[in-house]
């Protein structure tokens, strides 16, 4: 019997499992990981960016938890020797029409307690040389690193602890008593007090499995991404993004320089018709039919119908992302991408077709269910386990 099982082996649940323990040093732990590894799906294919919280609405959790959090990896990153840069980043207005809506994220940017500074096309120059850019947003507290990396040295710290961590283990079945949780799973059946649901692309699913009904449904979104070849990658020296079109709730293509110099330019955000599908071709029937049978999908289709046929244009023809591309560095060409990761995006919606702009968090008799944590939930995973555990505190049994 486990005082806590927890469901999902990515940043979100390590995090909840490491926050755990630093409270109850002495508890018993099991986490449930149905893949082989830790960190498979979206913490795996993540952008290795530590956001600053700047896009986010002030008093949000992302924009709280965000900033809190970026201090926490950074903090983390220097105890346990794992390499990070805080590189900093620059947000372009290309166009005059762009200039208000910088205004309008600078002002955001300050209220959510950031220290960014407004830059002219002569400094934009000096930062990055082959922006084509009127004005900017400096960012500096924006950062690169491996997330997988600091997941791997999570699970140690849980094993460290005592905790459990049974991968291959998928969730078959949940039932929640008076008394405890009991679930299910491939190989067998684990029992504990209370149940922490941190599945993220699966985790309406395993709400639903622990016979609670949600206001949201997960519908997966694929960033697809390609790489500057070695030859052209001086062209970005840091981390380089467009203003965000109020139009469309993505963040557009921009330039990420990875911890390992390799320059990610991207993404490029189409509907996926498997929750955990990375190629173009991938095809899940069950969960295609669960998507295109909702009418929240398609209420958010009929929204953003045109920009969401460019995103289609531009997933199948070089040419048109390469335009898109073009217009925050022009000297890249097609010939200077080459294909790069995929990575999905577990994006709650809700009925009328609302994409669920904060993290999503629901309480359980015995159980906390993470139904929404998409980026940036890497960078704030850290400040979201103390959140998970401080929620506990109204459970009357958890000691």
């Amino acid at each position: 019997m486990y005082d806590y099982i927890i469901i999902g082996g990515g940043i979100i649940g390590l995090s909840v499992a490491m926050a755990l323990y630093e409270k109850y040093p002495h508890i018993k732990l099991a986490l449930l990981e149905k893949e082989g590894q830790l960190a498979f799906h979206q913490t795996g294919h993540n952008s290795g960016v530590i956001h600053s919280g700047i896009y986010y609405k002030p008093g949000s959790l992302k924009a709280r938890l965000a900033k809190k959090g970026s201090q926490s990896i950074i903090s983390f990153c220097k105890k346990f020797g794992i390499e990070y840069e805080q590189c900093g980043k620059v947000i372009v207005a290309t166009t005059e029409n762009e200039r208000p809506l910088l205004e309008n994220l600078f002002q955001r940017g300050l209220q959510n307690g950031l220290e960014v500074s407004k830059v002219d096309q002569k400094r934009l120059q000096e930062m990055e040389p082959f922006v084509n850019g009127l004005e900017a947003i400096h960012v500096p507290m924006a950062g690169i690193v491996n997330f997988k990396e600091i997941c791997e040295k999570m699970g140690t710290i849980i094993r460290r602890y005592g905790g459990e961590i049974f991968l291959n283990t998928e969730s078959k079945s949940i039932k929640e008593t008076e008394k405890e949780v009991i679930i299910e799973t491939n190989h067998r059946v684990i029992r504990g007090g209370m149940l922490i649901n941190c599945a993220g692309l699966h985790s309406d699913r395993v709400a639903k499995l622990s016979g609670y009904k949600l206001d949201v449904k997960i519908v997966p979104f694929r960033g697809e991404y390609y790489q500057l070849v070695p030859e052209k990658q001086h062209l970005v020296k840091n981390l380089i993004y467009p203003v965000p079109n109020p139009n469309f709730p993505f963040l557009g293509i921009h330039f990420t320089r990875m911890i390992d110099g390799t320059v990610d330019v991207g993404p490029n955000a189409v509907l996926s018709l498997k929750r955990e599908g990375y190629k173009k071709t991938s095809f899940n029937l069950y969960d295609a039919a669960e998507v295109l049978t909702y009418s929240g999908f398609w209420k958010l289709a009929a929204l953003y119908r045109k920009e969401g046929m460019e995103e289609m244009i531009r997933s199948f023809y070089k040419k048109k992302f390469v335009e898109e591309v073009q217009k925050l560095i022009p000297l890249v060409s097609e010939e200077d991408l080459m294909p790069g990761p995929a990575g999905i995006r577990a994006q709650a919606l809700r009925f009328d077709g609302s994409l669920v702009n904060d993290f999503y968090i629901k309480n359980g008799k015995r159980s906390i269910h993470i139904c929404n944590a998409p980026s940036p939930a890497a960078t704030a995973s850290i400040e979201i386990g103390k959140e998970v555990v401080e929620m506990l505190s109204s459970y009357s049994f958890v000691t």
